[in-house]
């Protein structure tokens, strides 16, 4: 679409800044980003019986709805009311099934990508048995995998807290299975003693 109009000698603040913000919305969406979802006015809709028409460059005129109207007929393309409460409302040409399609379509994706990252935790005895401690790094590996953060816990009973080097031998072990099965993780949190507890934090690796 190209439209050549003038530019204004002068422009109301409110017109600027409204066209302004929408102009900031549809940038995003054409290089990947979401507008909200919001319910336009379009063509026969559009009650004013004047309209402020912007062009591709953010050029602007006023016009009548049916000049308006026409322009987007010899376009093959909708007259879309993008900002209703300027003074006259502010217009804008563009194919609106697509530009919804490609709304939704983009939500719809991001949705998708924006998967709930739990907190997930691994408690350990300081003398934990071989096969003990593969079965649940085992277990940490999949909540890794599954984009989840892991607390690793080791609890220290009695006497058990004169030896907490033997808590942090575990954690340390837990890494070095992680790192020979290729995990991908990064420590978030390197072990500290809380209470009688040692524990530390791993992130999936993005």
């Amino acid at each position: 679409m190209h439209i050549h109009l003038k530019h204004p000698l002068t422009l109301l603040k409110r017109i600027v800044i409204l066209t302004l913000n929408f102009l900031q919305c549809i940038r995003p969406l054409q290089r990947g980003g979401i507008l909200a979802a919001k319910e336009l006015r379009i063509n026969e809709a559009i009650r004013s019986k004047e309209v402020r028409l912007i062009g591709d460059g953010g050029e602007q005129k006023v016009v009548s709805l049916s000049e308006a109207l026409q322009l987007a007929s010899q376009e093959g393309v909708d007259l879309v009311e993008v900002a209703p409460q300027a003074n006259p409302p502010v217009c804008k040409l563009m194919d609106y099934g697509k530009f919804k399609f490609e709304q939704d379509k983009r939500l719809k994706e991001s949705k998708k990508k924006q998967k709930l990252i739990k907190l997930k935790e691994i408690r350990m005895q300081p003398k934990i048995e071989k096969h003990d401690l593969e079965f649940k790094t085992k277990h940490i590996t999949e909540f890794l995998q599954d984009g989840n953060k892991v607390k690793v816990t080791i609890r220290f009973r009695g006497r058990e807290l004169a030896h907490t080097e033997l808590g942090r031998d575990v954690l340390m072990k837990v890494i070095d299975l992680l790192t020979e099965k290729e995990v991908n993780f990064v420590l978030d949190k390197k072990p500290v003693m809380e209470g009688r507890f040692m524990s530390m934090i791993l992130n999936p690796k993005k």
